[in-house]
């Protein structure tokens, strides 16, 4: 474990790419800070504070037609933001990292698969996809533009409602009522669906978790980028590196659960560090 983080003042990526240079093998630990340039927006503020309505937790999700009803007609208005939002310059810088010299792995916490969308080839989605769509019943996985189409069919008056973006294909939408609408169904079996995402309250699967814990083991270095790490999933990962005794930097504004296991912090916006740093390693790895 590090005496505490080195704080880096803004546009000084260099000792970061210092630190990152000699490792054949790194791990990137990617979170909503990471896309907000993308324009999604993120959960939390530079303390680490949740913004905004509590989040909808799984088990009432399944438990709840009302609750799903608010759910999907939230979703049914955000979603199209989050169909159309493109990788940003940050998302690209990290695909340019990988090279044949250095073997590089995203564990995200982001549901909004921009990664593989900028040419990230090994990309681990902790938290799943808000692009697919899981029924729990039958097990069918279905592309959620699909079911959106369902659900702009069977709900107009919903179809060309606008409303601010929220995290994860949200909106802060509150129908005034949910009598009428009509909740989307499986087309293999008419069962009942859920993103195929890991809600709140919800555990990340064994097989993802054990998967992302290989990958540290793996890794010479881990960089974090854009989390806060508030969320226990992806803080317990940079726990297992510090009890490792391997090197944890991070780019992020603001605070974060691990700030004692850094070596060092950069605290400027992803979309502008990270460019700055795979031109440095590149300029590295050529001398």
């Amino acid at each position: 474990m590090a005496d505490g983080p080195i704080f880096l003042p803004d546009n000084d990526v260099r000792e970061l790419a210092q630190l990152l240079a000699p490792c054949s093998r790194l791990l990137l630990l990617t979170g909503a800070g990471i896309s907000t340039a993308s324009g999604i927006p993120d959960y939390r503020d530079s303390e680490g504070v949740r913004r905004g309505r509590a989040p909808i937790q799984g088990p009432e999700f399944r438990s709840s037609e009302l609750i799903r009803k608010r759910y999907w007609a939230r979703a049914m208005v955000g979603w199209r933001l989050l169909a159309k939002a493109e990788p940003n310059a940050g998302h690209l810088a990290i695909a340019a990292l990988e090279t044949p010299a250095r073997d590089t792995v995203i564990v995200t916490q982001n549901v909004d698969g921009l990664h593989s969308v900028a040419g990230s080839s090994q990309v681990i989605e902790l938290h799943g996809n808000i692009h697919r769509v899981a029924c729990l019943d039958c097990g069918a996985c279905h592309e959620r533009r699909l079911i959106q189409s369902q659900l702009e069919q069977h709900n107009p008056g919903l179809a060309n409602t606008t409303a601010l973006p929220a995290p994860d294909g949200d909106a802060h939408l509150e129908p005034e009522t949910l009598a009428d609408f009509v909740l989307p169904h499986c087309p293999t079996c008419a069962g009942t669906l859920q993103p195929d995402v890991v809600f709140f309250g919800d555990g990340v699967p064994r097989a993802r978790t054990e998967q992302a814990e290989q990958v540290v083991s793996n890794a010479d270095a881990i960089l974090v980028v854009g989390s806060s790490l508030m969320v226990h999933s992806g803080y317990r990962l940079c726990k297992l590196a510090a009890e490792a005794g391997k090197p944890i930097a991070a780019i992020n504004i603001g605070k974060t659960r691990a700030d004692a296991l850094l070596s060092l912090k950069v605290e400027q916006r992803s979309e502008q560090a990270l460019p700055l740093l795979a031109t440095l390693l590149r300029d590295l790895r050529n001398r």
